[in-house]
């Protein structure tokens, strides 16, 4: 349910807030392959449109009036700049380029958000920090490399992998922003995501053909979805990166590709072997590098 970032939290609530948006990033595979062959910016507009009906809904049932939704532009141009931005990138990013590649270069956002924090207004970045997320980075390397085979990159694909990187740039500077607009409250987050379903659906009737869920069981993977991963998480996220400890929180996304893994395995979509197990140690390890280092 989202919630109000002006409402008092502590550092540490905010921060467990914040890290069940990463909970909720990781089901996104298992859901994602629920919903059929829908092309990714139809599904990112339905689901978007439904994540924004929640916010508004819930706002409006705690009383809030819409009138939080009259923001200056530049609120507007770091809320969908960043959620948008990052999708049309990392579509964009698995057309051009291998899925494996293009996905771990997107994933430097957890290392990036980590070292961008550095320059945040009372935030002091430890080589603890430094060294948990390059763990997790590791782990995200070995992860993408057991589930591809290989990892290789060609000159073909350097607009691909552009894009990735640039993805990566997109969601780490609007997240560690995002500190910058502590004041702006988490309904917000609601039109940033109706206006990126808006985007999202332009850009599907210019590239992509029609192909929608087909049954009740698609449909409601597309609505988990935009409830879960795509709703309540961006409000969750907003909250824990205006309030909560940023470092820690970037050195965790780290756990999304290993959890989502976890979950295709219990699936069955997914067999387990050593490149999860690895993930899984380097990963931990890297959490707890961050988390207990870096207070001694």
């Amino acid at each position: 349910m989202p919630l109000k970032a002006t409402a008092p939290l502590s550092r540490r609530a905010a921060t467990l807030i914040g890290f069940t948006a990463i909970l909720l990033w990781s089901t996104l595979a298992l859901a994602t392959s629920s919903t059929g062959a829908v092309p990714p910016f139809l599904l990112t507009a339905l689901t978007f449109a439904i994540g924004g009906a929640v916010g508004l809904v819930t706002a409006v049932a705690r009383g809030v009036s819409l009138s939080v939704l009259r923001q200056p532009w530049p609120v507007w141009l770091h809320g969908v700049g960043g959620l948008f931005g990052y999708h049309f990138c990392y579509f964009s990013a698995l057309k051009l380029a291998p899925p494996a590649e293009a996905g771990l270069i997107a994933y430097l956002w957890p290392l990036l958000i980590v070292l961008m924090s550095a320059f945040l207004p009372g935030e002091k970045l430890r080589p603890a920090h430094i060294a948990g997320a390059l763990m997790g980075l590791a782990g995200t390397v070995v992860l993408l490399g057991g589930r591809a085979g290989s990892l290789g990159f060609a000159p073909e694909f350097v607009p691909g992998y552009l894009a990735a990187a640039l993805c990566a740039v997109i969601w780490s500077v609007y997240s560690v922003a995002s500190r910058h607009f502590a004041k702006v409250p988490t309904e917000v987050v609601a039109g940033f995501c109706l206006v990126t379903a808006v985007l999202s659906a332009l850009c599907h009737v210019a590239f992509e053909p029609s192909v929608w869920p087909a049954g009740a069981g698609e449909w409601l993977a597309v609505v988990a979805l935009g409830i879960g991963p795509v709703g309540i998480a961006f409000y969750t996220w907003d909250i824990g990166m205006k309030r909560g400890d940023i470092r820690l929180l970037g050195v965790l996304s780290y756990a999304a590709p290993v959890l989502s893994t976890l979950l295709l395995v219990a699936a069955g979509f997914a067999a387990l072997s050593w490149p999860l197990g690895l993930a899984c140690a380097l990963i931990v390890g890297g959490a707890a590098v961050a988390t207990l280092l870096a207070r001694r």
